[in-house]
């Protein structure tokens, strides 16, 4: 016989399909099963159609298709016999389900099972009904399983309320019909029947209110003596979990109250003695107990105010918080978070145990726990609540810190009882191994306050003094006391406004400087720190005056930077110390005292930009303050409405463009110098011919850029009116100052067009490559590079050749080379030209394919690289 034939046992297909070693070996078996219970199908074999679906069942849960096996199972169902139609059942509830359309078939088989005198073929009908029911089947179906609630045998009527649940879930508007025959259930003594009906009644309250009003007036006694009595019932082993009598119907019996309770006085007191008799009896040992007790209290927590009740529920869960398993203290901190809301004074008393489970290894209980501390802070509890939270900080897992640091951040800004506790807090938080996770809006919003507390800024920048000399490993807290040490250095070195708890310190204006200076050089520090220590170094340029040449010869080394933003800082900042002192000191003034209200990033949501509104003043980076109209409308010459400045109105130009006074310095004659020739003066332009008003514009279109990327707190503005060049490494181009010779890069300008930084184009161990770029006024589209060749190893290069690439929308013209022979150790340099098209300027930057090759003692060297950092505007 064949061992795959319809009449194969369904065992000895399992143990054929558990034979196979591979995943292909049992899928030609499950594919020869299936073609054989395909053939029996065909010729309508009736003797094995139940053991076919047996298989096919099998066959459905391995995860094969056995959609053809679906009209078996209704000729089942249709069959007379109990056997057969127990597989159809199950088949129907395995293989098919409610979206199915084949299930219309099976509604008028289901409807006379339903009507059957079998009690057990009734019960297969239900069963199948409860789990495949859809809204069409509910509504044809609705009055046989109503009437079977009261059927006289009670597992019959358990099914039927199982199956009413699903009716009445699929189809709400039929919730009136089961409402009388669901609450004749809650007088059960079946345990099966009483626990269904229970839920049964639960599902009508929760789906239609007018059960809810029902069950509310007509059982909630009814209810309540149900529960008094399990509480009080003696020992039945038959339901009896760990010592606890039937925990499941607890559960569901303080489940249907709570939907009884809620926003009912007359239904809560009802229960209230009862509620309490179960929080103070059921045992917390065992998890069935601590089932019982979380119902419980979140029964107590939704029924109507009963203030002892709910105390009697925190303590309860207070206990929850010492329990060794982590699912009862997650439950617990979840519950106290809502709980708080209704009772905080209660919550309060476990706010010890709370902040141990802030410290707890499971990183989910962590995190609710530190949810639950913010939410227990308050001003009474603000400095004990933070100081566990910050001494904990230093020892968090990594991964917790930045949800650490956010919350401590946060509850130092809102609960703050005074500025010196914001400001040491804050420190602290800054000191800490978390430092580097805080925002930028928090340390800004801590300039903000420190440059409010006037009384404060001694004692601010001596302890940042003393934490910056500890480390500077926490970049944000280097960023914070440069600043303040630009600003209130001057307070540091002379000890002033010392406070009677501080320690004295004696600091010179050389260590002032060597601060900074080791800020700036620290390899942790990026861009916008080296930025903010320069800015700092120019403030101190004002402030100690011995020390001039010391911070003048630091920005010197960074003029050759190859950081644009540094490199342009330093050509600035240099001009400035060396060229005007006249202006310097009112330029380096203290920044003005910020409104915190509007700058507080963490009151007002993130920090201002540079420039106000029209009604607000301007606050230029470090100092640098406008308090008339926006910059914008000033520098904006399209608008109609801004009237030119006349010749006499310079002065008042220049007290609006750099937030100065200026008071007029006599010239050489002996007559003191207009506005317009003081602004010429700044720029170091010269003395220029007579102009007129229509030679303002002119000045005015000289455009002020803010180079910071910090924020308001964080740079100089500069005056430029094109991009410095950034000088090759061998110092062959000047860098051009931006705040001198003007006059003559204007004329230069005229001729040759606009200029651009060189850049280090290709660089390895032995190779440097340098791009100079250059532009014709006339045609902005073509770009003419000379490329700079350095040999940076001790042997000669021979038979030198450079080749490039370049994409379609480019064209490239290259020019011989000035030689073949690349001296050693940068003796000699290669200079070669190149003339780039861009067809689509503007549009697309440029790029660039290089190969370079040479021979070294005899031997072939190429190098390869792609370029496509050029400069945007090429």
């Amino acid at each position: 016989m064949n061992p795959f034939s319809s009449g194969t046992r369904l065992r000895d297909m399992i143990r054929a399909i558990r034979a196979c070693k591979t995943a292909a070996e049992e899928r030609g078996v499950v594919r020869k099963e299936c073609a054989a219970i395909r053939a029996a199908i065909s010729e309508n074999d009736a003797d094995y159609r139940h053991r076919n679906m047996a298989k096919l069942m099998f066959i459905h849960m391995l995860g094969y298709p056995t959609h053809f096996g679906q009209m078996e199972c209704l000729k089942l169902i249709a069959a007379p016999g109990f056997p057969e139609k127990r597989i159809g059942y199950l088949g129907l509830m395995l293989l098919l389900d409610e979206r199915q359309e084949v299930l219309m078939l099976v509604t008028n088989s289901l409807k006379q099972d339903l009507n059957h005198t079998n009690q057990y073929i009734v019960g297969l009908a239900l069963c199948a009904l409860g789990n495949i029911c859809s809204a069409e089947m509910a509504r044809d179906l609705a009055p046989e399983v109503e009437r079977l609630l009261q059927f006289r045998d009670p597992n019959v009527r358990k099914k039927a309320a199982l199956c009413s649940i699903r009716i009445i879930k699929k189809v709400p508007d039929l919730a009136e019909n089961f409402i009388n025959p669901a609450a004749s259930l809650l007088k059960e003594k079946h345990h099966g029947v009483l626990i269904t009906g229970v839920q049964l009644c639960t599902d009508l309250c929760n789906t239609s209110e007018d059960a809810l009003e029902y069950f509310r007036k007509k059982c909630t006694d009814a209810v309540v003596k149900v529960l008094k009595d399990l509480v009080n019932s003696p020992y039945a082993p038959e339901y009896d979990i760990a010592g606890i009598t039937d925990p499941f119907l607890h559960i569901r019996l303080l489940r249907f109250l709570r939907v009884l309770g809620h926003g009912d006085a007359d239904a809560s007191d009802c229960m209230n003695d009862l509620l309490a008799q179960v929080a103070t009896k059921t045992e917390s040992n065992k998890n069935a107990g601590n089932a019982i007790l979380y119902e419980c209290v979140e029964t107590i927590m939704n029924i109507e105010d009963n203030s002892g009740l709910r105390v009697l529920a925190i303590n309860i869960l207070g206990r929850f918080l010492s329990n060794r398993d982590n699912n009862i203290r997650y439950v617990a901190l979840n519950m106290l978070t809502r709980a708080i809301n209704f009772d905080a004074q209660a919550v309060q008393r476990h706010r010890a145990t709370i902040l141990e489970c802030v410290k707890d290894s499971d990183a989910s209980i962590r995190k609710r726990a530190l949810e639950l501390v913010y939410l227990l802070v308050n001003e009474s509890n603000v400095k004990p609540l933070t100081k566990e939270l910050i001494d904990y900080l230093e020892v968090s897992d990594l991964e917790f810190k930045e949800d650490l640091t956010d919350r401590v951040c946060s509850i130092v800004d809102k609960f703050s009882p005074d500025k010196i506790w914001y400001i040491d807090q804050m420190l602290k938080v800054l000191c800490e191994q978390a430092g580097n996770y805080v925002k930028d809006e928090v340390w800004h919003a801590l300039i903000v306050v420190i440059s409010n507390a006037v009384s404060l800024h001694g004692y601010t920048v001596r302890s940042l003094y003393r934490a910056l000399q500890a480390s500077t490993e926490q970049e944000t807290l280097v960023k914070v006391a440069v600043w303040c040490i630009g600003e209130y250095g001057d307070m540091l070195v002379n000890n002033v406004g010392m406070l009677e708890t501080e320690d004295p310190i004696t600091v010179t204006e050389s260590d002032a400087l060597d601060a900074i200076e080791n800020a700036i050089k620290s390899h942790n520090s990026d861009v916008t720190t080296r930025a903010m220590c320069l800015v700092s170094l120019l403030k101190l340029s004002s402030r100690f005056p011995a020390c001039s040449q010391r911070i003048k010869d630091i920005l010197v080394h960074y003029k050759g930077s190859l950081l644009l933003e540094l490199q342009q800082r330093a050509l600035e900042f240099n001009s400035i110390i060396e060229k005007h002192q006249n202006i310097r000191s009112a330029l380096l003034e203290r920044m003005p005292v910020l409104d915190e209200a509007t700058y507080s990033g963490r009151r007002a949501g993130s920090l201002p930009a540079a420039v106000s509104s029209s009604n607000g003043p301007v606050n230029l980076p470090n100092g640098v303050s406008k308090p008339a109209a926006p910059l914008v409308d000033l520098l904006d010459l399209s608008s109609d409405d801004v009237p030119a400045p006349s010749s006499s109105g310079g002065g008042d130009f220049l007290h609006d463009l750099l937030g100065v006074d200026l008071a007029p310095a006599p010239s050489q004659s002996g007559t003191q110098k207009s506005g317009t020739d003081a602004l010429l003066d700044l720029l170091s332009i010269g003395s220029p011919p007579a102009m007129n008003n229509s030679s303002t514009p002119d000045i005015l279109s000289l455009s002020l850029e803010s180079k910071s990327s910090g924020g308001p707190l964080e740079g100089l503005s500069s005056i430029s009116s094109m991009p410095a060049q950034v000088s090759s490494p061998g110092g062959a181009a000047p860098i051009v100052d931006l705040l001198d010779g003007l006059s003559s890069t204007q004329s230069t300008l005229e001729i040759n067009g606009p200029q651009f930084p060189s850049m280090v184009a290709f660089e390895s161990s032995s190779l440097k490559m340098t791009f100079e770029f250059s532009k014709s006024a006339g045609s902005p589209q073509v770009t003419s590079i000379t490329a700079t060749f350095a040999n940076l190893s001790a042997n000669s290069y021979t038979d030198f050749l450079f080749q490039a690439a370049v994409p379609k929308f480019l064209q490239l013209h290259l020019d011989p080379a000035s030689s073949t022979t690349l001296p050693a150790s940068g003796d000699g340099l290669i200079i070669q030209t190149m003339r780039i098209t861009n067809s689509q300027h503007g549009k697309k930057p440029l790029a660039m394919r290089i190969r370079i090759g040479y021979k070294v003692n005899g031997k072939d060297v190429l190098e390869e690289g792609q370029i496509s950092n050029f400069p945007r505007n090429l």
